[in-house]
């Protein structure tokens, strides 16, 4: 099963794109994030001409996420199911497709150190393991992917000593990201693909993407028993060129259910 994660920034604008992606890639399911419409205003239609069903969990103009399967979609989620306050923003999304629980999620991007997003992305993530913890189970198949605006390791950004004292990079946002990995969750990007300069994202100024100059926050992360299965993890750079892109590549993985 063929697993995509992608940050289109903007549904509205990238919809042709994606259109084109999925006919030429066909992944099973897709992850989507900053789809930023209502649910009345997703191109459900478009989805479906394409073979997909679609659980979305909408907006407006800001956030939102989508799961997309052409394998079935059961038992969807909008937010958190830890039975407290539900989260004003639209950013995690689950449901079980083709015997994968999935979840989309856009993980807060933090703005500034110590800015009250910035404690706001790390209260989320911490929420994010509960949620888990209250949905399913690590030796169930499980992938939770999307844009955590969390690069894992220095490596994954093009210029470490440029990001001090920045978000993203900060050992706080990577030490909450690793308590959802302890969950019972692999990076199976990082077994197959050892080196650096291996990013999803790059910024639309001074050429970024052209320089390579970028960061790997997008990242598809699998259950143990699903991640022993894993034979492939890719970011797609072509989804990253052309006109309009998104400032995001799509990243994929293949997993087998045994």
């Amino acid at each position: 099963m063929l697993v995509a994660t992608w940050n289109v920034n903007s549904l509205n604008v990238r919809e042709p794109r994606v259109e084109d992606w999925l006919d030429q890639v066909k992944p099973d399911v897709l992850c989507l994030q900053e789809t930023k419409l209502a649910d009345d205003k997703f191109p459900t239609e478009m989805f479906a001409a394409c073979g997909y069903e679609v659980a979305v969990h909408g907006q407006g103009q800001w956030n939102g996420v989508a799961i997309a399967s052409r394998v079935g979609i059961e038992d969807p989620i909008n937010g958190f199911a830890d039975g407290i306050e539900p989260d004003t923003d639209a950013r995690l999304v689950s449901a079980t497709c083709g015997g994968i629980r999935v979840h989309s999620v856009y993980v807060p991007n933090g703005r500034e150190v110590d800015h009250e997003h910035y404690h706001y992305k790390l209260s989320w993530l911490d929420r994010l393991r509960h949620h888990l913890d209250k949905t399913t189970a690590p030796t169930e198949p499980v992938v939770v992917a999307g844009d955590w605006n969390i690069a894992p390791e220095d490596r994954d950004v093009w210029d470490r000593a440029l990001f001090e004292g920045m978000t993203h990079v900060t050992p706080a946002e990577r030490s909450a990201l690793q308590r959802v990995v302890d969950w019972g969750l692999v990076d199976t990007f990082r077994q197959r693909h050892d080196e650096s300069g291996l990013f999803s994202y790059y910024d639309y100024q001074a050429g970024r993407f052209h320089k390579r100059e970028g960061m790997r926050i997008d990242y598809l992360l699998a259950s143990e028993s699903l991640a022993a299965t894993c034979t492939l993890d890719l970011v797609d750079r072509n989804g990253r060129k052309g006109k309009k892109p998104s400032d995001h590549a799509p990243v994929m993985a293949r997993y087998s259910l045994q």
